[in-house]
């Protein structure tokens, strides 16, 4: 099976893609044309006067923006709490409503300005599991949340569970009591292991598509100050004390700043001319792991949803042990006929070499069969009902050691900057970081961050 994903194939098929042809000079160059560059791009245009030029090194929207699972999510990696074991409490809550409240209001921003009329989906979607020590985890955040000002979050519990007693003890008023039936009903499921769920905003969108429109709008809206070049690799950038000089194989780019918005497994070389050494390991050591997602038509009756599960039917193979397991329905439309897109995702591989991966290796059987298994054991009523997974894709997605995406000016010489960082979530975050990288170039003095790079 080929690597076949769902939203590579709603990119418009007869666009030519512009190629360098000569060396360039600009203010910006951002080097990464997924959602992260070509947010950060529409930022800086919108609320700056600077000339930008976005370099891709293979097609704008097809890396990690194309093989994703597509879900509209404020999610982070880490607990609340475990968050603030390494930062002052304010400054987590702060960056948690930079990612819940302000990124959507960014999103409707980029999807209005550029009028765009692709499918975008919002409503309440959910997250089911069936222990207590999940239950727990997401209580003590909760009472964490409301110390810093934020709302908790909406959790219910089965009102049978045989520790119900001990939870409101501990947790009173942070979590509400239903039914089973209403927990199964919210993760659309018979499995009754599931006693608990958290419910708030999620959303779906084709971000390759939201991604390939916005940039076609910026052409269109900034033709005299921004460009884009496609099967543009970068292979080297040296920096200066008040410039960068990329190097584009035959061709030269010399920027004022550069912005490196990819997803950290380029294969550049960072050279630091102004006299301090930048460690340019940070993106060849993040973590690098393979997330394989399927994917089958229905009918288009039932709306728009993304649900999350703690699953442990999942095998795999032995490198797979993450029980986590997502599935997301929506409109799609396909061979010109209306259906629902059922995607599903959550078997992963890490990679100890991250050029072990390659983008058309084949789909592997065992992912397939495990999201099969999980489809008829938790989704759909009929284990028996034949599904065409005409859709199986993968996506390699990059870990940093602390889970938090890098947002900011490099430490040792603010000529470069960074928003990169999938960390498994990537849609908001980069969103909010193309904002905060736009703030920066403008010049505001702006608070720290748990997003900033470290020195």
């Amino acid at each position: 099976m080929k690597n076949n994903s769902p939203w590579l194939h709603q990119l418009r098929k007869d666009r030519e893609p512009t190629k360098l042809i000569g060396d360039i000079k600009t203010d910006v160059a951002i080097v990464g044309g997924g959602i992260a560059g070509v947010s950060t791009a529409f930022f800086i245009l919108r609320n700056t006067d600077k000339k930008v030029i976005l370099l891709e090194g293979n097609r704008i929207g097809h890396g990690a923006t194309g093989h994703n699972a597509g879900q509209i999510v404020s999610f982070f990696s880490r607990p609340f709490h475990d968050l603030i074991k390494e930062f002052p409490l304010e400054m987590v809550a702060q960056a948690h409503k930079l990612i819940e409240e302000d990124a959507w209001e960014l999103l409707d921003v980029m999807y209005t300005e550029a009028g765009l009329d692709i499918p975008l989906s919002r409503f309440t979607g959910h997250f089911g599991f069936a222990s207590k020590e999940t239950l727990y985890s997401l209580l003590a955040d909760n009472r964490l949340r409301i110390k810093a000002g934020l709302r908790p979050k909406e959790i219910s519990v089965v009102d049978h569970a045989d520790f119900l007693d001990e939870a409101e003890e501990k947790y009173s008023s942070l979590f509400k009591k239903v039914s089973h039936q209403e927990i199964l009903d919210k993760l659309e499921t018979k499995e009754s292991s599931f006693i608990a769920c958290l419910s708030e905003q999620k959303g779906v969108v084709n971000s390759a598509l939201f991604t390939e429109r916005v940039a076609e709008f910026l052409v269109q809206a900034y033709p005299e100050r921004f460009s884009i070049y496609e099967h543009a690799h970068i292979n080297k950038v040296v920096l200066h004390e008040a410039e960068a000089i990329l190097d584009a194989e035959q061709y030269t780019i010399k920027a004022s700043r550069v912005l490196l918005c990819t997803n950290g497994f380029d294969n550049l070389s960072i050279f630091n001319k102004s006299g301090l050494d930048i460690d340019t390991r940070f993106h060849h050591s993040l973590n690098a792991i393979v997330g394989y997602m399927s994917g089958y038509l229905e009918e288009p009756i039932r709306p728009p949803t993304a649900i999350s599960y703690l699953y442990d039917g999942l095998t795999g193979d032995e490198d797979s042990g993450k029980p986590y397991v997502y599935l997301t329905r929506r409109a799609y439309e396909y061979n010109e006929n209306k259906h629902n897109l059922i995607s599903v995702g959550g078997p992963d591989i890490s990679l100890e070499d991250r050029r072990q991966y390659e983008k058309d290796h084949e789909y592997p059987d065992w992912a397939k069969d495990e999201l099969d298994k999980f489809v008829r054991t938790i989704y759909e009523t009929d284990p028996g009902k034949n599904i065409d997974y005409i859709f199986t894709w993968h996506g390699l997605m990059g870990y940093t050691n602390n889970k938090l995406r890098l947002v900011g000016a490099e430490p040792k010489n603010p000529i470069l900057l960074y928003n990169l960082g999938c960390n498994g979530v990537g849609i908001l975050p980069s969103i909010f970081g193309g904002d905060r990288i736009a703030r920066i170039i403008n010049g505001e003095k702006l608070p720290p961050s748990i997003f900033d790079p470290k020195a």
